[in-house]
């Protein structure tokens, strides 16, 4: 009878700290995936800001070969533009295709 006292608590005991255990780790992995998902998040609007980023810079090479802006220029190869003479076209610049004139 006195064994099986000490047994059913011993098992009591080890039921609480496997309850307690398991709530520490669900507050540990709440926290987690809150920080996954602001990563997530800051991951998203940087793509949409890169999309935009990509479009002012096509914008501003544009101009500066457009109006031969010194300063311009200077800006743009100091981000690493390269706008020599015969540069890429951005896609959907309106020029013509190489070998269609």
């Amino acid at each position: 009878m006195k064994k099986s006292k000490i047994a059913l608590t011993g098992l009591a005991v080890l039921v609480l700290i496997l309850v307690v255990a398991n709530i520490l780790l669900l507050i540990g992995n709440q926290s987690l995936q809150v920080s996954v998902s602001e990563r997530q998040q800051y991951i998203a609007e940087t793509i949409q800001l890169e999309t935009l980023n990509r479009q002012v810079i096509a914008v501003l090479a544009e101009m500066a070969l457009k109006t031969n802006d010194g300063q311009l220029k200077e800006l743009l190869a100091g981000i690493g533009i390269d706008l020599s003479p015969t540069p890429a076209q951005a896609p959907g610049s309106g020029s013509k295709a190489p070998g269609s004139e």
